[in-house]
């Protein structure tokens, strides 16, 4: 169970998040519209948490055909996202907070 609760927050498999992002990796940031206002990473997808999930957001998320990294506030809405997203057949990785993210992507 704690292996489960651990995955969870985590969000999918660890990797070399700076290497997927100079690799051309998609920086999607899941917090809320107003979080996403005050300062995100440069280029960044906005799709909040609860529209994730959606077919219409699904569908655009895999027309990216590229690796996805998610990014919030903390690390636990990007997780949470990540395991989403893997769930669904898409590459995905949690970034954890956005500004770690900005930070590893060099902008």
């Amino acid at each position: 169970m704690l292996g489960f609760l651990k995955k969870l927050f985590t969000g999918g498999p660890s990797a070399d998040i700076a290497a997927l992002l100079s690799e051309g990796a998609v920086v999607l940031d899941v917090r809320s519209k107003g979080e996403y206002n005050s300062g995100h990473v440069k280029g960044a997808v906005h799709i909040p948490l609860n529209l994730v999930n959606t077919p219409a957001k699904l569908k655009q998320i895999k027309a990216f055909k590229k690796p996805v990294v998610t990014c919030c506030a903390s690390g636990r809405r990007s997780g949470i996202a990540a395991n989403l997203l893997s769930a669904k057949g898409i590459e995905a990785y949690n970034g954890g907070a956005w500004t770690t993210v900005r930070a590893k992507k060099g902008r």
